[in-house]
């Protein structure tokens, strides 16, 4: 059994309250967008699998992947930032979800948190939203669930965006 904390779209600042909620998590996953300092904090606090995302630098583009395939607790993980939501996949990316056949799919970039299930592909498709304070939405958020066989106990965190102070630095 793994606890998995889930962020996406940081822009640079990881709220305070992302390091409270992510307490307990075994590792946590990044969808891409982090922005300059984040790598370095989140890697400090937990394990880290993170993505570079389409504001990320030429550093993150050398450090991290475009995408990530892995396993965790016995599941075919995919891990990108810019993914789309079941039915509305870029080519590429269906491509990519038909012959690896991940259980979960985990993309960011549109800052709108969406979690369902992609009957279609069988996977479980999760976007974090957005947890930085850059970009159009007014709530930020993030995500934890627990791998146990399969995910469960999938839990939301909302704050308003600018009611958070920025990260301690690391």
């Amino acid at each position: 059994m793994k606890r998995i904390g889930i962020l996406s779209d940081t822009h640079g600042t990881v709220p305070r309250q992302a390091y409270s909620f992510f307490s307990n998590c075994d590792e946590i996953w990044h969808a891409g967008d982090l922005g300059r300092g984040v790598l370095e904090q989140l890697r400090a606090f937990k394990p880290l699998r993170a993505v570079y995302g389409n504001i990320d630098d030429g550093a993150l583009h050398y450090e991290l992947p475009a995408s990530q395939l892995f396993e965790c607790e016995g599941l075919r993980v995919f891990l990108t930032h810019i993914g789309g939501w079941p039915g509305h996949y870029p080519s590429h990316i269906r491509k990519i979800l038909e012959h690896d056949k991940p259980d979960i799919f985990v993309c960011g970039h549109s800052h709108i948190l969406k979690i369902m299930y992609d009957r279609q592909l069988n996977l479980l498709h999760i976007n974090p939203g957005a947890a930085g304070r850059v970009g159009f939405h007014k709530v930020s958020t993030l995500v934890r669930f627990v791998i146990d066989g399969s995910p469960r106990d999938m839990e939301i965190m909302e704050m308003d965006k600018f009611s958070s102070p920025d990260s301690p630095t690391a």
